[in-house]
């Protein structure tokens, strides 16, 4: 299946490159017929935290305010960098958008969203204050409770389903655990 992202062009050489199936794998890649350079492509990671604050269970959400989905709700996420672990570009993201002071708790969701080339990964996050500042990615950063939450306004399928997952294991009194989920 061709993501949006394909390679035109080798990032080595900047000659024009061919699709096919290199000897000895099993799928078609970007290959240079200049260099001979094979070119992986393999899914992005955007990672975030689903921040709580555990005196009465409701969870931050920020206003986008940037494309894709400006103006719609999600949890503080983003791509990961280079050079930092899951956890660290989860807090990254969170202190970039949202401005907020968590402690980072376990892994809480992955979500599996093959037709974009990518991994969401979320983690559970304790809110240390209710102080944000929200960053330039966001209009704002607010605390809801489950019956507050606007659905018909959450930007993301990733961001609906832990949250759907945060509010069943509260109210059937589950600890925190793993969910994994594939996004159709």
């Amino acid at each position: 299946m061709p993501f949006p992202s394909r390679f035109k062009h080798c990032p080595n050489c900047g000659t024009a490159v061919d699709y096919r199936i290199p000897a000895d794998d099993n799928r078609e890649r970007a290959v240079c017929p200049a260099c001979e350079a094979i070119h992986y492509q393999n899914p992005l990671n955007v990672v975030g935290t689903l921040p709580v604050w555990e005196e009465d269970g409701r969870v931050l959400l920020c206003r986008r305010a940037i494309e894709p989905r400006h103006g719609l709700w999600t949890l503080p996420g983003g791509f990961m960098e280079l050079g930092e672990t899951l956890a660290e570009g989860a807090l990254r993201e969170t202190q970039e958008e949202a401005g907020a002071d968590v402690e980072m708790g376990p892994l809480y969701t992955v979500l599996n969203v093959v037709r974009v080339g990518q991994i969401h990964l979320f983690y559970y996050a304790r809110l240390r204050s209710l102080d944000f500042n929200p960053g330039p990615e966001s209009l704002e950063a607010q605390l809801f409770a489950e019956a507050e939450i606007p659905w018909d306004e959450i930007a993301f399928k990733t961001t609906r389903e832990t949250l759907r997952c945060f509010f069943e294991d509260r109210r059937a009194g589950r600890s925190l655990s793993l969910h994994s989920i594939d996004i159709p």
